[in-house]
């Protein structure tokens, strides 16, 4: 089982809309994700707007992508360094701290993913 920035199991992320590189709810990775899709976080429109703006757009479906396009609310796997990038802009959305793979330390300490954790997470 993999571990989650707390050091315990990793949990679901999402399954409505399903997350995740492999698409199984959870903010799994390996080797073929190039990505670094470990930060399970709850998008805002603010989030998806700035996003958008770098050249990433999250709003638009792309079903031949598996990918339904995200509403703020939606909770989502998300490339660690696009988190990254969003929070030293003052843009990034709240993670749910159970569910960030632990490889998402290479990226943002415990205590930045702590200051946007989403209540009772």
């Amino acid at each position: 089982m993999a571990k989650n920035v707390l050091g315990t199991d990793l949990a679901s992320c999402s399954t409505d809309p399903m997350t995740g590189f492999y698409r199984d709810g959870c903010c799994n990775t390996g080797g073929d994700d190039a990505g670094l899709h470990t930060v399970c976080c709850e998008v805002t429109a603010e989030f998806l707007e700035f996003s958008k703006s770098r050249g990433n757009d999250l709003s638009t479906p792309m079903p031949m992508y598996r990918f339904p396009g995200l509403k703020p609310g939606d909770r989502w796997c998300l490339c660690a360094a696009r988190w990254r990038e969003a929070y030293d802009a003052g843009f990034a959305p709240s993670v749910v701290l159970e569910a960030c793979h632990i490889s998402t330390l290479e990226w943002a300490s415990l205590e930045e993913l702590q200051e946007k954790a989403v209540p009772d997470s």
